[in-house]
């Protein structure tokens, strides 16, 4: 038995009993108080939290012109976003239906229509973004934090920066971009700005 899976078993054999307890509790009045979260509980939803968030990551042809998102609801995964590929769309819901635990998975991720016109949008918001010499450092890693997500000529910006000033400086590149209709900054400043 590898390592996750005990720790899932004792997860689950442990709300079994914590049930199986308040069941018995008939006495109790639970309008009156609020019942704690199980601890045991909220160490899987973070453990899968942080699963499902590196199989993503890994996924081969994930890039800066997809967006991937999740919301976890128990043992259920539900997934979102923007993908150029419907490789990827795929790819995500067979990498997260694999994580031990997982009994569900809704794939809500849209796949982008194919235009050559949205294709050069993406390269132009790349080279726009990431040249700039103040937001070179985010150039980095397999995946660079800011994603360029392009639909009809539309592109909306997803993905973390470190301030505020990052933001707005990756907002003006993006709006400099010749040919684009819109540009919504969805980008969130990591330090809580």
């Amino acid at each position: 038995m590898t390592k996750v899976s005990r720790f899932v078993a004792v997860l689950l054999a442990t709300s079994v009993f914590a049930a199986a307890a308040i069941a018995a509790d008939t006495h109790r009045n639970f309008s009156d108080d609020l019942i704690a979260p199980d601890p045991h509980y909220m160490l899987y939803e973070d453990w899968l939290t942080q699963e499902v968030r590196h199989q993503l990551v890994l996924l081969p042809f994930y890039s800066v012109f997809d967006n991937l998102e999740y919301k976890i609801n128990g043992s259920e995964v539900t997934l979102l976003g923007q993908v150029t590929q419907p490789t990827v769309k795929l790819d995500a819901e067979n990498a997260v239906k694999g994580i031990e635990g997982v009994t569900k998975v809704v794939n809500n991720i849209e796949v982008l229509p194919v235009s050559p016109m949205d294709d050069q949008i993406r390269r132009a918001e790349f080279r726009a973004i990431y040249r700039e010499p103040a937001l070179q450092r985010y150039n980095f890693g397999v995946v660079p934090p800011i994603h360029i997500i392009v639909k009809g000529g539309h592109v909306t910006l997803e993905g973390v920066v470190d301030n505020q000033g990052d933001k707005n400086l990756v907002s003006i590149r993006a709006n400099s971009v010749p040919g684009v209709f819109s540009v919504t900054n969805n980008l969130r400043v990591q330090s809580g700005e």
